[in-house]
């Protein structure tokens, strides 16, 4: 395994974006992890970053691959997941990639393949399940549960993305299943296991991106039924039912803070766990603790996870029709 022995954690990341700022706002938060480069296409946006964030602006992505990192963290969009995250890999850093980890299972396991072949730590950025609610929830019903659950139900649809958000941008892999579906797919795969079947419509726009869609799946344990849009305004919470009680995660669910358990024996138990940092500190934590112990792949978000979420994905997207260039 491929233990680094440094008292701080180097991290290189790669893309410039929104992501890319709540990344570093986190990682500011997490003992032992120190950000030392920054590389984008963009070398204007490179600059600005540096120049709030600290660390040594790259002038291409070679450069950022041979300076002195342990660990890549691609804030990219999942059109250069794969090329990035392949190469990283090969150079000997270990790499932690924005969700969806790839556009679909076949390049998904092109990385994992290679990760496994450099016995090199690569996961998902997929964050509910490192927030402190999520865990805390999981704790609590582990002595008071409502017994095994049958049901989710989850979604969100946003309306406050501006026109050149790469979102909407086919090219990118943009739209509502890769963007905020996958989301969705990871809530339903936890509590109810692996996915048996799928049902998908669809809503598209002009340039091919899918608006708003709907899904339902069968799992080993149960039933989901999951939405998500960019043109409609959803409430994003979520809902999880056992025999036993019922669970309301509190909008917005994938930045989880608190959760109500309502039990059939008429108990209300309310969760309110606030999250600090932006929350992508947690799941850096859990990152880092996985390298520290020469750990080569995460027991929460593995690389089966991710294959049963993008899986789920590209069965949706094969029935209603929604293609990438790649593809």
């Amino acid at each position: 395994m491929n233990r680094v022995n440094h008292e701080q954690l180097k991290w290189g990341i790669i893309g410039c974006g929104r992501i890319a700022h709540r990344f570093v706002q986190g990682l500011a938060d997490v003992p032992g992890a120190e950000l030392v480069s920054v590389w984008s296409r963009r070398e204007e946006s490179v600059d600005a970053f540096v120049k709030l964030y600290g660390g040594i602006p790259c002038r291409s992505f070679d450069e950022l691959l041979t300076s002195d990192i342990d660990v890549v963290y691609i804030a990219t969009l999942p059109d250069s997941h794969v090329a990035y995250s392949i190469a990283a890999l090969n150079a000997g850093k270990h790499v932690l990639c924005e969700k969806p980890a790839a556009p679909n299972l076949q390049l998904l396991n092109s990385i994992l393949a290679t990760a496994t072949s450099r016995s090199l730590l690569f996961m998902e950025g997929m964050k509910p399940p490192f927030f402190p609610l999520y865990k805390k929830l999981k704790d609590y019903l582990a002595t008071d549960p409502i017994g095994p659950v049958g049901y989710v139900r989850a979604g969100s649809a946003v309306i406050d993305c501006p026109p050149e958000h790469p979102n909407f941008s086919h090219e990118l892999v943009g739209g509502s299943l890769m963007q905020i579906g996958i989301y969705e797919a990871f809530l339903a795969i936890d509590w109810l296991g692996s996915v048996k079947q799928v049902q998908t419509l669809g809503r598209f726009a002009d340039n091919g991106i899918d608006m708003f869609s709907i899904f339902q799946s069968e799992h080993e344990q149960g039933y989901a039924q999951l939405y998500c849009g960019l043109d409609l305004h959803g409430k994003g919470d979520a809902l999880i039912c056992g025999p036993l009680g019922h669970i309301t995660i509190r909008k917005n669910w994938w930045n989880p803070a608190r959760a109500t358990i309502h039990y059939a024996d008429g108990r209300v138990v309310e969760l309110d766990e606030p999250f600090t940092s932006g929350g992508l500190n947690y799941e850096i934590a859990h990152f880092c603790e996985l390298i520290n112990k020469g750990e080569t792949e995460s027991p929460i978000i593995s690389h089966q996870m991710s294959r049963e979420m993008i899986s789920m994905l590209d069965v949706a997207r094969e029935q209603i029709g929604l293609k990438f260039r790649m593809e």
